[in-house]
């Protein structure tokens, strides 16, 4: 048994934030069902364990499939701007009056109003809106984002995939579904409270680059070594720190008489880089000075501790591995095998004829292009 075993997600295709929230409730046991654009091309990354429908959503009767296939979905995730699916006559007044327990999830950069929400944009956008990239970057240099992660996934796909299952828990109690509205500006700055909660800490007063977590602390940082590898140290604590001077072999009294932060982290890097990173990593097994080497995204499934805890699934087609589900739960865990990705369209005949669509319906919806397959749309 899984999690979220009976529960059934209309997942309307978008890009990365939308997809991953899917592909979380799908991990996880729910039964989520992707509808895609007509002749649309969707990169396969966050598709495993889902299926796919073709429905061309701009025809009224291609409205009306979504609408038929809602009355008996949990949960729809929509991925548009504002005003997009109530144009289309798809909207949650709407939904949620011909299914009280359908879960409506928006995900949207700006969210549902103010006086941008109906702009575009993209991570870099959303984190730069709410207040976070500001803070990252090093001293004297441009603020740098973290690639797309901190917007589109966490900001945005798991604080809807939360968003959804805790409304899921409150409808056992209500019976009544509800409008789970994330946008990826809010979600951003939520995930960053810390940030804003400690200001008023020693590890902050410094302008970007220079305090204690964001590169300002020479025991809190990334040392290259002699191979070109990295290692991370994050020894913040007096009894981390004097481990990381042991496996360093610098003494206490060499280390202290560095008032200079700038000397002290010169000092560090100098000794870094007389041993490849393997060799210090062996080293720090010695030491409990939190000190871990950076691994690369082949090198990572290999580490003897992520072997061991199974943080990662072996992908049988593209026969490579990917991160496993996360968190752990000990009655009920997500997939421990890495399910298929759907082709666009291979399982729309299958979705429709579960949902009540005959036989004659459905060939008329194939030939007026309302709907479509996937041997259809590779003719």
């Amino acid at each position: 048994m899984m999690a979220l075993k009976g529960i059934k997600v209309i997942e309307l295709a978008g890009l990365a934030p939308a997809p991953f929230c899917g592909m979380i409730l799908a991990d996880f046991g729910a039964k989520v069902i992707r509808v895609d654009k007509p002749r649309s091309h969707v990169w396969e990354t966050l598709s495993r364990g889902k299926m796919s429908i073709i429905v061309d959503l701009k025809k009224e009767e291609g409205a009306e499939v979504l609408r038929k296939l809602c009355r008996t979905a949990d949960v729809l995730l929509e991925p548009y701007r504002p005003g997009i699916m109530e144009r289309l006559g798809l909207g949650p007044n709407v939904l949620l009056k011909d299914n009280p327990r359908l879960i409506y999830a928006r995900l949207s950069g700006f969210g549902q109003s103010g006086p941008i929400a109906t702009y575009a944009g993209h991570d870099i956008n959303y984190v730069a809106l709410s207040g976070v990239l500001s803070m990252l970057g090093r001293k004297g240099e441009r603020p740098y984002p973290p690639i797309n992660l901190l917007a589109d996934f966490a900001g945005g796909g798991l604080t809807c995939a939360l968003g959804i299952v805790m409304s899921l828990f409150e409808r056992q109690t209500s019976g009544q579904g509800q409008v789970v509205d994330t946008n990826m500006v809010h979600g951003s700055a939520y995930v960053a409270t810390f940030l804003w909660k400690s200001q008023g800490l020693p590890i902050w007063g410094g302008q970007r680059g220079e305090n204690m977590l964001d590169g300002g602390a020479p025991y809190y940082d990334i040392y290259e070594t002699k191979d070109g590898k990295f290692m991370s140290v994050g020894a913040l604590e007096p009894k981390f720190f004097q481990d990381l001077l042991k496996g360093l072999n610098i003494s206490p009294s060499e280390a202290n008489q560095m008032e200079d932060p700038s000397k002290l982290r010169e000092k560090i890097q100098n000794v870094f880089k007389m041993k490849t990173r393997d060799e210090w990593s062996a080293i720090f097994r010695d030491y409990d000075a939190c000190v871990q080497p950076v691994l690369g995204i082949d090198e990572a499934p290999l580490h003897p501790h992520n072997k061991a805890t199974n943080v990662f699934l072996h992908n049988p087609v593209s026969n490579q591995k990917e991160p496993a589900p996360a968190p752990k739960l000990s009655r009920t865990p997500g997939i421990n095998i890495v399910p298929p990705s759907p082709k666009i369209g291979m399982h729309t005949v299958e979705v429709l004829s579960e949902a009540g669509f005959d036989a004659q319906e459905i060939s008329k919806l194939l030939q007026d292009g309302v709907i479509d397959t996937y041997r259809k749309a590779n003719l």
